[in-house]
């Protein structure tokens, strides 16, 4: 079977492009798989993708590489309509809304076409115009599966499959050290301003723990200010990207993730993935599909101080080690689920399925 996945840009540093990436690799243990990127600014993917899987783009804008058209004269949008008409694939996934349209309008009927969304679209206009072409919607979350029904009622069918973590084996915490983690992309949404004023209250009563955060972007520079201006130089430490984030996790006894609205959740299940119990705040939807209060972590309430609360989730796994050990049992569990080799037969039953 000959599968193709499309990526705005398979060499971000995304969880969508992670997830995706995981996917393609273990597929590819069977299949035919393809990763097709519209853009490619970088050599390298930015995370791991198995030899098996086979790499193209749309536009490849990287520095120096020599273009047999003037810039601008062929649109992003028009060449990869081309690729798109002219796929010779059995099944196509697409990995955002915007993809998904242009599959359902120009990809070859008699292909398998499958929309992979984690979260609502920001233009549902087109979405619930085209997306009846398709053959089916996949979720990774129950949440985004019952928004996604909502959103195109009986049109289109709506299923549910996890993300896939990479295949193993994985580097597991000793649990031992007295390091918090976090990890993912520096934006405002993932509000790592305020695992910062968190820990600032940790570090005043705990001031042996440290705070690691893995990654970069945009909000690099006010985080930095605001660990200065909290004076936690001493406890808060910017260790930049990584792509073996896990490796990382494996070297802490708590990952804590403070994001206000997250539809992914890879860097919860990389941290399962490695036996790290999970703090996180109870309204972040990717966190809330997978951590669960005492089993593989601890959800705080969104409310009023709520940085306290999250301060105090914090320090009572810090104080008990023999619960941070017994979460840690639980999120090997959680993790079994997502490993490559179930994810993918619930893949291949449904594609056969719709076949």
């Amino acid at each position: 079977m000959k599968v193709s996945l499309v990526l705005a840009s398979a060499y971000a540093m995304r969880g969508d492009v992670r997830a995706t990436l995981n996917l393609a690799t273990a597929l590819a243990e069977r299949h035919d798989v393809e990763v097709i990127s519209v853009r490619r600014q970088k050599e390298k993917p930015f995370f791991p993708v198995g030899p098996k899987v086979g790499m193209r783009s749309v536009v490849d804008v990287r520095p120096g590489v020599r273009h047999l058209l003037p810039r601008g004269q062929v649109r992003t949008e028009v060449a990869l309509w081309r690729v798109l008409r002219n796929l010779r694939a059995d099944v196509l996934i697409t990995t955002r809304p915007g993809l998904g349209v242009q599959a359902a309008r120009h990809a070859p009927r008699d292909t398998v076409r499958i929309a992979r969304e984690w979260g609502r679209p920001a233009v549902p206009g087109p979405v619930k115009r085209f997306y009846p072409r398709l053959s089916a919607v996949v979720t990774a979350t129950e949440t985004a599966q019952e928004e996604w029904s909502r959103l195109l009622g009986d049109t289109t069918v709506v299923h549910n499959v996890l993300d896939a973590l990479p295949g193993g084996p994985w580097p597991r915490s000793r649990m031992d050290n007295r390091i918090v983690a976090a990890g993912g992309r520096w934006v405002p949404v993932k509000a790592y301003d305020r695992l910062i004023r968190s820990f600032a209250i940790v570090a005043d009563k705990r001031p042996d723990w440290r705070l690691r955060l893995y990654g970069g972007g945009p909000e690099e520079r006010r985080l930095r200010s605001l660990v200065r201006e909290l004076n936690l130089h001493n406890h808060v430490y910017f260790m930049g990207t990584t792509p073996d984030l896990a490796g990382e996790f494996a070297k802490a006894s708590i990952v804590a993730t403070t994001s206000r609205s997250e539809d992914l959740g890879m860097a919860v299940l990389e941290a399962m993935g490695c036996g790290v119990p999970v703090v996180a705040f109870d309204g972040a939807k990717g966190p809330r599909e997978f951590v669960a209060t005492g089993y593989n972590g601890v959800l705080v309430p969104e409310a009023e101080g709520d940085l306290q609360f999250f301060a105090a989730a914090l320090l009572a796994l810090i104080d008990d080690e023999r619960r941070r050990r017994s979460l840690a049992a639980g999120a090997l569990d959680t993790a079994v689920r997502h490993s490559a080799d179930e994810v993918v037969e619930q893949w291949e039953k449904l594609i056969a399925d719709l076949r």
